[in-house]
């Protein structure tokens, strides 16, 4: 059973409210919602939130009731996987079956397509990781144009080869690590303390599908990239 879970806490300090600010029509949470909803490898919802509009609104889609989020997990400072794992298990408890694969779609990040959905899931089932992360090809690199000081205060680069290297083509790939879609194996979750303790692979996305709203200004930009995306799919 996979079981697909949105986070919305109720507080946001860079724009107020934004999990359920209006976004071309709609909730925001609704753009992350309704692709779960609606995609057929996707077996039941839930929405952990502290926020009892967000709840009863998901609850009125058809996310299963599993009560608002314990205050614990409700702080800007709660690490996401204590919140996965507090809905995972209630997820599981409140549809009664046991879970497969956990499935998390960020609110923030509105702009994936239902094919990335697929493509993370696939990607967890063909290879079986503990973890997939989405990710998108980093526009700086430590080994080439990211720099340091040290302790001189003279500039360096982060993260130095034997000979250098003098074209980003050459620079090893590295990845950003992009706020979207992720899918998790209920047991690794169950056991581990924070991501990175197990095999975690990357399920690379376009950077342009991967700006996660952390700020007015990304408020904004999305807004004009999500009218844009619609405006192309009406054209179509």
């Amino acid at each position: 059973m996979i079981l697909g879970h949105i986070g919305a806490r109720k507080g946001s300090k860079g724009v107020v409210r934004k999990n359920f600010r209006e976004l071309n029509g709609k909730p925001l949470i609704d753009w992350s919602l309704d692709q779960l909803f609606a995609h057929p490898m996707v077996d039941e919802v839930v929405v952990s939130t502290d926020d009892e509009e967000i709840y009863e609104h998901a609850v009125a889609k058809g996310a299963l009731k599993i009560g608002l989020r314990p205050a614990h997990l409700a702080t800007d400072t709660a690490p996401k996987w204590g919140v996965w794992q507090h809905a995972m298990q209630s997820g599981q408890d409140a549809c009664g079956q046991e879970v497969t694969a956990f499935l998390d779609l960020d609110c923030t990040s509105p702009l994936r397509l239902a094919e990335d959905i697929t493509g993370a899931l696939t990607l967890f089932e063909s290879e079986r990781p503990d973890m997939v992360m989405s990710v998108c090809e980093a526009r700086k690199n430590p080994y080439f144009n990211l720099v340091e000081p040290d302790e001189t205060g003279a500039l360096h680069v982060s993260k130095p080869l034997p000979g250098g290297v003098w074209a980003r083509q050459a620079a090893p790939t590295v990845y950003e690590h992009a706020a979207s879609t992720y899918v998790v194996a209920p047991d690794y979750l169950r056991t581990a303390e924070t991501i990175y303790e197990g095999r975690v692979i990357p399920f690379e996305m376009p950077a342009e599908r991967c700006i996660d709203i952390d700020s007015p200004l990304d408020f904004a930009m999305v807004e004009f990239l999500l009218a844009d995306f619609l405006k192309r799919d009406e054209d179509e």
